[in-house]
């Protein structure tokens, strides 16, 4: 499951109990990327409020499969296969398509998402792709883009967050040699509007 130790469910004491029934999907699953912080659960909390807030809350603007999109597009340049298909799952799940999700997967997978999505949608994959590889080299100019299309700022910050929580995510997987042995893929938390319900369903 990773390359350093990680405390399963029905070993699990304490504040981990705790934690781990919190976020418990089905058959008490714990997914692998959150279970990685069993020896600090301290980070699992903030792990877990991190991805809620960004990607699972009420407040977003955009629909969950764009923002599951942003996250599986991010996991593919960064070369996490646990992150790309965990989300990928996630994005076929909310977009209730499997035809356009396989179509989607193949045209991350061929680098010919504009051939697919809108000038306007491809914008946001322009900023990933350059949040992700070149942060530095961002300026306002890339944000007055956004801009000119339509984005509003709040809208602007959601992607930046998104994205920014997907390589904290994918560094984490990939530091620690994270897989997706045992798991059932594309769960997420069920109940948007309560920042404190972390079950996977």
């Amino acid at each position: 499951m990773s390359w350093i130790h990680i405390i399963p469910f029905e070993k699990a004491t304490g504040k981990l109990k705790s934690i781990y029934t919190k976020i418990k999907g089905p058959n008490n699953q714990i997914d692998n990327v959150l279970g990685i912080h069993s020896l600090r659960p301290h980070t699992l909390t903030g792990h877990m409020s991190l991805y809620k807030n960004t990607l699972h809350h009420s407040n977003n603007t955009f629909p969950n499969w764009l923002l599951e999109l942003l996250g599986t597009y991010t996991s593919f340049i960064n070369k996490c296969d646990y992150c790309y298909e965990h989300h990928f799952a996630g994005m076929k799940r909310f977009l209730k398509d499997d035809v356009k999700a396989a179509s989607i997967r193949k045209h991350i997978e061929n680098n010919s998402l504009d051939t697919i999505l809108s000038d306007k949608e491809m914008a946001l994959i322009h900023y990933t792709h350059k949040l992700t590889f070149a942060a530095a080299d961002l300026t306002q100019s890339d944000i007055d883009t956004l801009r000119s299309l339509g984005y509003d700022d709040g809208e602007i910050l959601e992607v930046n967050q998104v994205v920014s929580y997907f390589n904290y995510a994918n560094r984490t997987v990939l530091g620690l040699g994270v897989n997706t042995k045992g798991e059932v893929l594309g769960l997420s938390p069920s109940n948007k509007d309560d920042e404190d319900s972390w079950d996977h369903r």
